[in-house]
């Protein structure tokens, strides 16, 4: 074997190895019929966490015409409006009055 295909060989196996590490365990878990997560709840909108673009422009509007502020969960911060309302990767719906008494600030900007 010259050298570039013991370079080769070794890239596929290094890659097989982590593909079996990271795929294997995802699978074994979809699979198997017990599951330990905790079952899932109904949140209302208004304080539900929200990843990054899933916020509606519909809810967004209805949170605004409500007088509700954005938490970003991340940074503690809430906006009442402008770019990050209802934007930020996590974050969620409430009222002035929750924010401040949750110790969120509000945002400078």
């Amino acid at each position: 074997m010259n050298c570039s295909s013991r370079r080769l060989t070794f890239w596929m196996l290094t890659f097989c190895l982590m593909l079996t590490i990271g795929i294997l365990p995802v699978l074994a878990q979809s699979s198997s019929g017990n599951s330990t997560a905790a079952p899932t709840t109904t949140t209302a909108p208004s304080t539900m966490t929200k990843a990054s673009g899933a916020t509606s422009a519909q809810e967004i509007a209805a949170a605004k015409a409500s007088g509700k502020v954005w938490v970003n969960t991340e940074s503690g911060v809430y906006h009442k409006s402008g770019r990050w309302y209802g934007k930020t990767k996590s974050g969620k719906f409430m009222t002035e009055a929750e924010a401040k008494a949750a110790g969120y600030k509000e945002a400078h900007r």
